[in-house]
């Protein structure tokens, strides 16, 4: 499976697409949602890849943890 980039403050991170429905679209829009939390921003600096299963978003971090992120 190839992944789909998106970047947010100067960092690319790769997105898995599990489900053929996930919107790669929602989670941008989500991201620029939340852009100006600092608390989020400070988690997504450690975030190796994204696995966008319809409507949530996983986020893996480097130590193996998980943050779940609905998009929708």
């Amino acid at each position: 499976m190839i992944p789909s980039m998106i970047s947010f403050k100067n960092k690319a991170i790769p997105v898995y697409r599990i489900d053929h429905k996930a919107n790669l679209d929602m989670l941008t829009n989500k991201l620029k949602e939340m852009e100006y939390d600092f608390v989020f921003r400070k988690k997504l600096k450690r975030v190796l890849s994204v696995e966008l299963v319809r409507d949530v978003a996983i986020f893996k971090y480097n130590d193996g943890t998980k943050l779940y992120l609905e998009v929708s």
